[in-house]
C-alpha cells in the first residue's frame, strides 16, 4: 500500500491491526463517520483509542485542502484557544491515520436528555473559539460527555463567522434535545 492513491481509499475493518509510530492498534469498532474521515475504536495492549482514518469521498457542500494537514493545524488551533478535546496520541501523514485519547461517554445526539450545564460548556467553547477566529463544527455527534465535561472530539475549525456559529448554527442541532 505504499501507492498514496490506494491509502486514500483505504477503509478499516473490525478486527484489522494498523502500525502508528511502531505501536499496533487493534480496529474493534467503527464509531462514526464525518465529513473527513472514519472514526474507530480501537485497543493497544490495554488501552484504548480512536484512530481516524482519512477519506477522500466527496461532499457537496464542504471544500477540503489537504485533510491530515488541516488535522494537525486545527489540533494546534484548538489547543490554544483551550477547548477541551481529546489528545492527540500519534499520526502517519503516509496512511492519512491519527491516533487520538479515547473519551468514553456518550455523544449529545445519543442523550435522551441534555443538561444544562452542557449548553454553558459548549457556549463556554463557541466564546473560545471566536476570541481565536475560530468556529467549530456544533453538530451534537462531535461533542461527548464524560464525568460531567463536555469534549470536542472533532479536530475541525474554520475561520470564524457569525452564520456558523453556535447561536446562529449549531443550537438548532442542540435545542431539539429535552432538557435536564
Amino acid at each position: 500500500m505504499n501507492d498514496k492513491s490506494e491509502t486514500k481509499q483505504n477503509i478499516l475493518h473490525t478486527d484489522s491491526i494498523v502500525q502508528i509510530d511502531n505501536r499496533a492498534y487493534k480496529i474493534l469498532s467503527l464509531l462514526g463517520k464525518g465529513k473527513g474521515g472514519y472514526s474507530y475504536l480501537a485497543s493497544c495492549l490495554t488501552e484504548f483509542f480512536v484512530v481516524k482514518q482519512i477519506h477522500h469521498e466527496p461532499c457537496s457542500y464542504y471544500n477540503f485542502g489537504d485533510k491530515i494537514q488541516a488535522e494537525l493545524s486545527d489540533y494546534k488551533k484548538l489547543l490554544d484557544a483551550q477547548i477541551r478535546i481529546p489528545k492527540m496520541i500519534s499520526f502517519d501523514i503516509e496512511t492519512e491515520r491519527i491516533v487520538k485519547e479515547f473519551i468514553d461517554g456518550p455523544t449529545i445526539d445519543s442523550l435522551e436528555k441534555i443538561p444544562q450545564e452542557y449548553f454553558a460548556q459548549v457556549r463556554e467553547m463557541a466564546e473560545r473559539a471566536k476570541e481565536n477566529n475560530l468556529n467549530i463544527d456544533f453538530y451534537p455527534t462531535n461533542f461527548v460527555a464524560q464525568n460531567g465535561l463536555l469534549y470536542y472530539i472533532d479536530y475541525e475549525t474554520n475561520e470564524y463567522s457569525d452564520e456558523w456559529n453556535f447561536e446562529n448554527w449549531g443550537k438548532k442541532y442542540w435545542q431539539n434535545a429535552t432538557l435536564l
